[in-house]
């Protein structure tokens, strides 16, 4: 497909395209985009609407919207696949065996990752139940305010109201809130824990997480390095993770885990309270007064 977009019907910088390729569902293209191709067929055209997330990259793009007048040159869907000698060939692999060692690989990191999520969510749960203090008012307000601004980016951009999920905007405002709360807590405490435990985050480590930033934005690598160069908050919001991910290493060499053989279906599967619209994480801030929960059980 061919593609040009617009904000207040200009043409951006890095916002146009030729004979681009994308997978429906890969989430490569900023949320809403995809979805309005659904249906296109070869020859067709059609102006989309979408809004940049309030946390783009390129400052000049976020929480803008957005139009791309989009032409669809081609259509093509997966066909049956024959793992053989033939399909190793022609993937630059010397046999089948070798193949199917690498897609076994690639299942198991799948599957290997999905199960890291599960049981770093059961750390942080029990993280959550664990500690008691207050929580900065300021942090939590600054947390709320990026959960719902994205919230309702992404409600407007599905054209659906709170009405649509079930709940009203107050008792949404509600739940984001003991989100933010929550998120707060737990990074501040994993901060704690990491600066304790001596956890860094190594230059190597921010590079990549810079290269994938940029990776996302073809076309766009000039403002993107920019942007986190005159932006210390971006710089913060990738080392973030990466500290998180560290700090729970750490845990896991500290806790006893137990393994449990379960089914792929039971694995794949939502646990109650994952199907939150904000994703769940941690919000990484510096240092915690943290106070483990002792006297407050019964409660």
């Amino acid at each position: 497909m061919d593609y040009e977009g617009k904000v207040d019907g200009v043409p951006f910088e890095g916002g146009k395209d030729s004979n681009a390729e994308l997978v429906l569902g890969s989430g490569r293209f900023i949320p809403g985009f995809e979805e309005q191709l659904v249906g296109l067929k070869a020859g067709d055209e059609k102006t989309i609407t979408v809004n940049f997330p309030a946390d783009y990259p390129a400052p000049n793009l976020a929480g803008k919207e957005a139009t791309f007048d989009v032409s669809v040159k081609a259509v093509s869907a997966p066909d049956k696949l024959e793992i053989n000698d033939e399909l190793a060939s022609k993937l630059g692999l010397e046999s089948e065996a070798k193949l199917r060692e690498i897609v076994r690989g690639q299942i198991e990191g799948q599957f290997g990752n999905v199960t890291r999520q599960k049981l770093k969510r059961q750390i942080l749960d029990q993280m959550d139940e664990l500690y008691a203090f207050e929580v900065p008012q300021r942090l939590v307000d600054a947390e709320f305010e990026q959960i719902w601004r994205q919230i309702n980016m992404d409600l407007a951009q599905s054209g659906k109201t709170f009405e649509d999920e079930d709940t009203t905007e107050e008792k949404a405002r509600e739940e984001y809130r003991k989100l933010a709360e929550r998120r707060v807590k737990l990074g501040l405490v994993l901060s704690e824990i990491g600066e304790k435990a001596g956890v860094e985050v190594s230059e190597d480590e921010m590079n990549k997480a810079l290269y994938a930033q940029i990776s996302q934005f073809p076309g766009q690598e000039k403002e993107i390095i920019e942007y986190f160069r005159k932006t210390p908050g971006a710089i913060a919001g990738l080392r973030a993770p990466i500290f998180e991910e560290k700090v729970v290493d750490h845990l896991l060499n500290e806790i006893k885990v137990t393994d449990k053989t379960v089914t792929k279906e039971e694995l794949l599967a939502e646990e109650e309270g994952e199907d939150k619209p904000a994703k769940e994480k941690a919000a990484p801030k510096k240092k915690a007064p943290a106070k483990k929960k002792a006297d407050d059980k019964a409660e």
